[in-house]
């Protein structure tokens, strides 16, 4: 039985689905407004874990994962280019399904966009105002007024009177409380807006996530998923203006990954100590930069370093020598890995357990190699069948360990290397046949003679 970790109880729980078998899962997604980063891929991983994982054991998951289309920085970004704030988004959403394709991550059911639910937000604020959890002082904005809901600082654990210690309204802000947060903004010269009940502006980034979340999957649904630094404040806004709108239990569980930090600090372009995901895809194979980012268990943080990802690489050449030369077999035997492996995801999608028994898997593979190839070919199927199940060794051995991010090696020219030296040996040539092997090593190619023939792979 699967259980997960809710944040909003701080305890690990038994999943169980408010409705039947269906599960509806909510996941914040990008603001687009620039490439997105390794940070990011964490958590779009991490939920594509999820989801592999869910469909997996019968759920019939609806997966949804939001765009945010508007915010400053978005508009701040697109001046600075001097181009439309639509063509900013749309460049670069494409570019982030493009890194998404690359990284092998499943693409969500929905996926939608703040502005097309400009009307949905229009609806839940005045539905917040009418009810007394929100106020337009006049001057464009309207406010959610903390202090009503009973229920703020639930999922984060904070108290009321412990923020308001050294808060405070700026010059520039009509609110009656220092906690009070936006959830329309009144529009400034030359900004996209929106015409509202309270005039022309654009909406606050989180109601935008209430109103596409109950939009797409009802008032209350099962998980809610996102980076753990979303917590607070964006994910205890969402509670407060969800319940106080709709009178119901928004998400009925919470679910946080872990974030990708470099010397202990997260990843983040306002630190500026951010890697896009495009600028590690130029170095590594886009499978070594996803096994980096499943290793580890989803909640844990990851440390970003070139050690790191070299040590994935080692991890899934093991696996692909493992799977090397094999013949193609039906998925057969293994059971007890299969056990051992569900267990693992059922205890909190734990991948890091899930990867610890594949490679036991392979070691057992290595091991019947000489004894009974049949059945290591069987197994070394049901290894790619799991593993499947994280996204990860669905590649032919040869593809991954030839492949060449930095582009060291021309292949065709390594082949070409290859049978002259073949032909030097048939010749009885050894000094050119260990000429041809030194030099295929000097460019970084370790070669590997067999019955079947010569195959050859990158060194580290």
């Amino acid at each position: 039985m699967l259980s997960i970790y809710n944040t909003l109880s701080k305890t690990k729980e038994l999943f169980k689905p408010l409705l039947g078998n269906q599960v509806r899962m909510y996941v914040c997604g990008m603001t687009v407004y620039d490439f997105c980063h390794l940070g990011h891929g964490r958590s779009m991983v991490a939920f594509d874990v999820v989801t592999r994982w869910l469909r997996h054991s019968g759920y019939d998951l609806t997966y949804v994962r939001n765009i945010t289309d508007i915010d400053d920085k978005i508009i701040n970004r697109a001046k600075d280019n001097g181009e439309a704030f639509e063509a900013l988004t749309e460049r670069m959403i494409a570019a982030m399904h493009e890194d998404e394709a690359r990284l092998n991550i499943l693409k969500p059911d929905l996926e939608p966009r703040a502005t097309e639910h400009i009307a949905g937000m229009h609806a839940m604020i005045q539905t917040l105002i009418d009810k007394g959890y929100a106020y337009a002082p006049g001057n464009g904005d309207v406010y959610y007024r903390v202090g009503k809901f009973a229920g703020y600082g639930k999922l984060s654990r904070r108290k009321i009177e412990d923020l308001r210690i050294g808060a405070r309204i700026e010059p520039d802000e009509a609110k009656q409380d220092p906690l009070d947060f936006v959830l329309w903004k009144g529009a400034k010269p030359g900004e996209p807006s929106w015409a509202s009940p309270w005039g022309e502006g654009r909406p606050g980034w989180h109601i935008e996530c209430s109103v596409m979340s109950t939009c797409c999957l009802g008032d209350s649904f099962d998980i809610h998923g996102g980076g753990n630094d979303l917590e607070f404040p964006h994910h205890e806004n969402e509670i407060a203006q969800s319940e106080a709108a709709t009178g119901k239990p928004y998400a009925n569980a919470w679910l946080h990954c872990g974030m990708i930090t470099i010397n202990g600090e997260k990843m983040s372009k306002s630190l500026g100590n951010f890697f896009t995901i495009r600028e590690v895809l130029e170095k590594y194979h886009p499978e070594v930069v996803r096994y980096l980012l499943i290793a580890s268990h989803y909640r844990s943080p990851i440390n970003y370093s070139e050690e790191n990802l070299r040590e994935s690489k080692r991890a899934l050449e093991r696996f692909y020598h493992s799977l090397k030369g094999l013949p193609q077999a039906a998925p057969a035997g293994g059971e007890a890995f299969i056990e051992r492996f569900a267990q693992a995801m059922d205890d909190d999608f734990n991948t890091a357990g899930a990867c610890s028994v594949l490679f036991e898997l392979a070691s057992e593979i290595n091991r019947l190699r000489g004894s009974d190839l049949p059945a290591a070919a069987a197994l070394a199927a049901r290894l790619k069948e799991l593993a499947g199940l994280l996204g990860v060794l669905q590649l032919e051995p040869e593809a991954f360990l030839q492949a060449d991010a930095e582009g060291r090696v021309d292949a065709a020219e390594v082949e070409a290397l290859i049978q002259a030296r073949l032909d030097a040996r048939t010749a009885k040539n050894w000094a050119e046949s260990d000429r041809i092997r030194d030099q295929l090593g000097a460019m970084g190619v370790v070669l590997e003679d067999g019955k079947g023939g010569t195959s050859w792979r990158l060194a580290e």
